[in-house]
């Protein structure tokens, strides 16, 4: 139960629908138990007046007339109690239903500030499991276990009191199985959390899987691969189906067990209760008052099975939650928001090695580019072209060195006013499962249709959108998939133009498109970037752009920098390369 102890600020935020709930659960169980009592004393009025009724004594009618009021009465409190109990549903289960919802707000949160290395590391199915399978496992907990757990209480308090009231003798035979139940509860519910966190941990495994071929489908086809991937997946779904049914097994041989002994109780108390009957100490309708009561504990103690599983399972789930939770963000935010941002960056001897490789990607690497240049950086893969970039949004911090925007080091600003001020299209263009416009929109949703239409015959992808069924309002499917690579590239340039930042950051953007397309969006580039500072990182230079300055990066390191006549007179790496 230790790992479900984070619950508590949720159950602290809406106390109050648990304080109502409880109340509503102690009067629905109140007029509940009235009902036993009140079957004991038409049944004991019938038994001792059937003499009377027998000599004429006393006239049937108004045995009928007595027997409607007890009918009448227990028809009165079977309402009130279905009536509070609807209530305690409409409490308990809405507060489960709300720290739902907040535990999947703040899983999602808490996925946000986690830094780029935490999505690289860990698998997207495994991050859709837990907030979607763990949270609704735990859910439970806070909900259909909560409630029934204080309707139980209540209702064995109650039952309980009025049992002993009546005969602690028969209630002692009656309850006699229950200790026989805690303990093979306490045995069953070890074998439930182990088998239960075997469960979650396949289920999030074969999501993993699932999510990853579904996203690489076109891989799958295009290889013919359909029947391996199918048999492996098969495989992991067999050894999910063997470990539920085992599961399962242990809750099906459990609760005819628990149904056993609850029959047992019932025959010790017909028995019993008969020979006390027969000695006067109880009367007739004792009896019947006492198998109601026992038959009114079956489904309670039943659930204590049922909800020993379920506290399993939500144990499980949630320690699977909490380990995702208690992880803190490596890239935190500053708290600098400057009146005027200028875009002058600075590199002062920065290394980095990516954690989840171990590769080193910049070795004591030293640069500055001031405001308003347009900077190259060209060199062969896995060079540490791209690390730059990542570096300068803080998808990841330094290991050592500085790296300096207008003077101060980036991690002094806020880190979402220093993400506003960049327009990174990435090597690999990301679109959402959305229409083209709403991608074209995604870094500013205030711009205007007149805006998004004139940047896209800017960027060439005018016409080839209006070739489109729906033009702007085409659905572009999960990751862009309906559209080409090309296509792609030039909506993410796009998005990026649309959010006017200070710095641009284009990573291999144009890689995917052809050379007539290539130069009339870099013509459009040339005058749109003036007084702007970017970054192009590249494979092949653009012969016509104006670049300020090009970067040759080796292994991690600058091997040159300077503007590209200035190269071309050094006769070092940029020169050689050239002439190849």
């Amino acid at each position: 139960m230790k790992d479900l102890l984070i619950l508590k600020k949720y159950f602290l935020r809406y106390r109050w629908y648990l304080l109502l709930g409880i109340g509503f659960v102690v009067l629905s169980n109140y007029f509940r138990v009235w009902q036993p009592k009140l079957i004991r004393k038409g049944l004991d009025y019938v038994v001792d007046n059937l003499e009377l009724v027998k000599s004429g004594e006393l006239a049937p009618s108004e045995v009928n007339h007595s027997l409607l009021v007890f009918g009448g009465l227990i028809i009165g409190a079977a309402i009130l109690s279905g009536i509070f109990m609807y209530a305690m549903r409409q409490t308990i289960i809405v507060m489960s239903r709300l720290m739902e919802y907040d535990m999947r707000r703040d899983i999602l949160k808490r996925y946000f500030e986690l830094d780029l290395s935490f999505f690289k590391e860990h698998a997207t199915g495994d991050l859709m499991a837990r907030i979607s399978e763990d949270v609704s496992k735990v859910r439970m907990f806070t909900g259909p276990v909560i409630l029934y757990a204080i309707n139980v209480s209540f209702l064995f308090v109650l039952v309980i009191y009025s049992m002993i009231k009546v005969s602690p003798i028969l209630t002692f035979y009656a309850l006699m199985p229950l200790p026989i139940l805690s303990v093979s509860i306490y045995f069953v519910s070890d074998i439930i959390n182990k088998k239960s966190k075997r469960i979650q941990e396949l289920l999030a495994r074969l999501n993993a899987y699932a999510q990853e071929v579904y996203s690489g489908i076109r891989v799958v086809k295009s290889f013919a691969n359909e029947k391996v991937i199918a048999k492996h997946f098969d495989g992991q779904g067999a050894d999910f189906q063997s470990k539920s049914l085992e599961l399962a097994r242990v809750d099906a041989a459990f609760r005819p067990m628990m149904m056993i002994l609850i029959g047992i109780s019932t025959v010790v108390t017909v028995y019993k209760g008969g020979q006390l009957a027969v000695q006067g100490v109880i009367s007739p309708g004792n009896i019947a008052e006492f198998v109601i009561y026992v038959n009114m504990l079956t489904w309670p103690v039943t659930s204590i099975g049922w909800m020993a599983s379920l506290i399993q399972q939500a144990a499980a789930s949630q320690k699977r939650i909490n380990e995702y939770l208690t992880m803190k963000p490596k890239v935190l935010s500053g708290t600098f928001i400057p009146s005027k941002f200028i875009g002058k960056i600075e590199f002062v001897e920065v290394s980095f090695t990516y954690p989840e490789t171990g590769i080193l990607a910049l070795d004591g690497v030293s640069f500055d580019i001031q405001a308003g240049e347009k900077v190259a950086i060209i060199g062969e893969v896995s060079a540490g072209k791209s690390t730059i970039g990542e570096l300068l949004i803080r998808n990841y911090d330094v290991d050592s060195g500085q790296i300096l925007i207008d003077g101060i080091d980036i991690q002094e600003y806020d880190l979402t006013f220093l993400r506003k001020q960049f327009g990174y299209v990435p090597q690999v263009s990301f679109l959402f499962s959305d229409t083209i416009a709403n991608n074209m929109r995604f870094g500013d949703e205030t711009i205007k249709d007149e805006q998004l239409i004139e940047m896209a015959k800017n960027i060439a992808i005018y016409d080839d959108i209006m070739r489109l069924p729906d033009g702007f309002d085409t659905m572009v499917g999960e990751r862009g998939v309906t559209l080409s690579g090309g296509q792609k590239q030039r909506v993410a340039i796009v998005r990026a133009f649309l959010k006017d930042p200070n710095i641009y950051i284009f990573d291999d953007s144009l890689s995917a498109v052809d050379t007539v397309t290539e130069h009339q969006i870099l013509s459009f580039l040339s005058d749109s970037l003036a007084g702007k500072t970017a970054l192009i990182i590249t494979h092949r230079l653009a012969p016509t752009f104006p670049y300020s300055r090009i970067m040759v990066i080796k292994n991690g390191k600058i091997v040159e920098y300077g503007a590209h006549q200035e190269l071309i007179e050094s006769n070092n790496q940029y020169y050689l390369d050239l002439i190849e």
